[in-house]
Order: structure tokens, then sequence, then C-alpha cells
């Protein structure tokens, strides 16, 4: 018999995955109407990572017998003033999410969920990534200092990232 607070918790991750994807998807439709098409690229592909992520949490439910729900999605800031903002907020969400899945384990923990804590290790360790990636661009448009020379060229960079469906254990 799984915890139901286990089971909800879970649930609002799905959520908050969603959610994530829903907010890049606005991002990456920010950068293609100012014609940043590599940052574009990069959000697309965040796109799908966020997807693939609602759906480990998903799949996960599903196999350890948990009634998924599905609370409505949030509509996401959409309006954005330069590409640095993108990536403070960016930032932000990512560690909000890290924050979330932290709180996770400490669900998963309490119950002694040992299943559930060994899956959300994948999470934690993808948390960090992302924080680190997010902070990375982050920090070249802090030193570009909003130069069109040195937009174009993390443009240029971003427009090589490649997506790669993420193998969730669970």
């Amino acid at each position: 018999m799984q915890n139901e607070k286990m089971i909800q918790a879970l649930n609002e991750q799905v959520n908050k995955e969603l959610y994530s994807a829903y907010f890049y998807l606005a991002m990456q439709a920010y950068f293609s109407s100012i014609n940043l098409d590599g940052f574009a690229n990069f959000f697309r592909v965040q796109v799908q990572e966020e997807r693939d992520h609602a759906l480990g949490f998903f799949n996960y439910l599903n196999k350890i017998g948990g009634k998924v729900t599905f609370p409505e999605i949030q509509k996401p800031q959409s309006e954005f003033s330069s590409p640095q903002e993108v990536f403070e907020l960016t930032l932000k969400h990512e560690q909000f999410v890290t924050q979330s899945i932290y709180s996770l384990m400490d669900i998963a923990r309490e119950v002694k969920d040992h299943t559930t804590d060994i899956f959300l290790q994948w999470f934690i360790t993808e948390q960090a990534e992302e924080e680190e990636n997010m902070s990375r661009v982050l920090n070249r448009l802090k030193l570009i200092k909003g130069d069109g020379a040195g937009l174009f060229m993390i443009d240029s960079e971003l427009a090589q990232r490649l997506y790669v469906p993420a193998v969730i254990p669970g």
C-alpha cells in the first residue's frame, strides 16, 4: 500500500514539470519572436526535457499503483524584457524545482519509501545539471552586458544543443 502523502506529492511534481515545459515554451516563443534562433533551440530542447521529467513521474506513479491526478496547469509568464531576464527567471525556476524534489526526498525518507528514494536520486542529479546550465548562460549574458556581437556568439553556441531523450530509472 502506497503512502497517500507521497502519492499526492508525486502528482504535484508531475504538474510542476508540465508547468516547466509550458514556461519554457513561452521562452522559446519569445526568442523566436526576436530572431534569436539558437536561444529558441535551447528552450525547445528544454521543453522536451521537462516533458520527459513529467512522464518519468507519471510512469513511476503508474508503476507503483498510485492514482494519477491532473490539476490545472498555471499559465506561464510570456512577456520578457531581455535574454538576461529570461535566464534569471529560468535559474530561479530551476532552483524552485530543485527544492521541490528535495521535499519529495524528505517525504520519501519520512515515510520510509525506499523505492521512491532511489527513484528521486536521478532527479536530484539532473537538477544540479539544470542549475549549472542556466547559471553558465546567465553569467555569460551578464559578462557581455547586452553587446550584440556577444549575444550572437551565445546564440550560435546554443543553436548546437541537441535533444537527447532522458533515460529515467523507475
